[in-house]
């Protein structure tokens, strides 16, 4: 996970409580909401810098596919 400029973005893991959704996406920026709804949390737009990025609000991971395209910040 990602958190090593300590900037509180990688949730401490419950097992049993923690979800664990992994989720492979082929873009940098990727927005997350859970779902959206009732059961939802606001969107938040989240960076991909180092393979992965995990929400703070949900915990969902987002996981940079292989072969995805060089995004040089557009």
């Amino acid at each position: 996970m990602r958190d090593a400029l300590m900037t509180g973005y990688a949730p401490k893991l419950v097992a049993g409580v923690t979800p664990e959704d992994r989720i492979t996406v082929a873009t940098r920026v990727v927005y997350c909401d859970n779902g959206g709804g009732a059961l939802g949390h606001p969107q938040v737009a989240l960076r991909i810098e180092h393979g992965q990025v995990t929400c703070p609000y949900c915990s969902r991971t987002f996981v940079l596919a292989a072969d995805a395209a060089e995004d040089h910040g557009h």
